[in-house]
Order: structure tokens, then sequence, then C-alpha cells
């Protein structure tokens, strides 16, 4: 995999995300109206399911199956969207925007440990609260990274990973 940095990678993948996802509604609507026909599995590539259906759409129980699953559709397209996001985030390079990240411009407000107003109390500053004090951050530094053992080459001098046999630049047996 090659390593090419986007201009504006999220740019892209808003924009490729967009052309790949399914909406839930149409999921839902497809599986209710035409469930019988497994246009719903079509909708979302599950290909194999659609063809079963399609075999079987005489029998009526495709239509059954159609109306019951037209329940569980919001969670499909939402699984099929999250792994598209996930692949198209992957191909590009960067974590998938949004997921796992702290909300932005959000405030909470937490009373200090063991200190709750009491019920009926109106929102405002406490009196006598003891004030809280955020936990002290200590700055950890990392390990320095181990130099990996190397091996020069008696004929070339080039340097070679330890273990192995023969020289990375000219051949010869270490």
């Amino acid at each position: 995999m090659t390593t090419y940095t986007y201009p504006n990678a999220q740019a892209i993948f808003y924009q490729q995300y967009n052309a790949a996802r399914r909406d839930e509604v149409v999921g839902i609507l497809l599986a209710l109206f035409l469930g019988g026909f497994g246009v719903h599995h079509f909708y979302l590539r599950r290909t194999g399911l659609g063809i079963l259906y399609i075999c079987f759409c005489w029998t009526g129980i495709p239509s059954l199956l159609g109306l019951i699953e037209c329940f569980f559709m919001p969670g499909r397209v939402r699984e099929f969207n999250s792994i598209q996001a996930a692949a198209i985030a992957a191909s590009l390079g960067i974590p998938v925007p949004g997921w796992g990240q702290a909300p932005v411009n959000v405030v909470v407000n937490l009373p200090a440990a063991g200190v709750m107003p009491p019920a009926g109390a109106v929102p405002g500053p406490m009196v006598n609260a003891p004030n809280y004090a955020p936990p002290m951050q200590t700055a950890v530094a990392p390990y320095p990274p181990q130099a990996a053992p190397v091996a020069a080459c008696g004929n070339c001098q080039r340097t070679n990973p330890a273990g192995a046999r023969f020289c990375s630049g000219c051949g010869q047996a270490l």
C-alpha cells in the first residue's frame, strides 16, 4: 500500500461516502413492498440472498420474511454504512471522521465528589462546596527506541539487520 497524502482527505472521504451510503427509509420501503423478490438484499449488496429470494418468490415465504425484515432494515443499513465508511477511510489512510473523537464545544459541569445539591435546589453556584481540583497531569516520556543490532558486510561495509545471512548490497555471505 502506498502512502500518499491527499490535500484534503476528509473532503474526499465524505464525497466517496455519500456516493456509497444507503438510506434507511429506502431500505424499509424496499423490504416492505418488494421484499418478496429480495430487492432489499440487492440494495445492501447481498446478491446471494437476493437471488435466493427470487428463486422462492412464488412460495410466499420471502414475502413474509420481507415483511418481518423491514423492522430490521435500519440496523442493517447502519451496519452497511459503517462498513463502507471504514473501508473508504482505510483506503485513504485516515481514521473515520467523527468516530471515537470527543464532541466539540460541549461543556460538562460535574459536582465535586460527594457534594450534591439538595432536592428542589435552584441551579447556580453551591455555597460552602469544596473547590474541585482536577487531577495533576504528569508528562510521561516514552521509552527511547531500542536500536536494532546490525551486522556490517566485510566486503561492501553495508549495514544489514541482525540475523541476516547474506548482505543486502552485494549478496556475499555474512
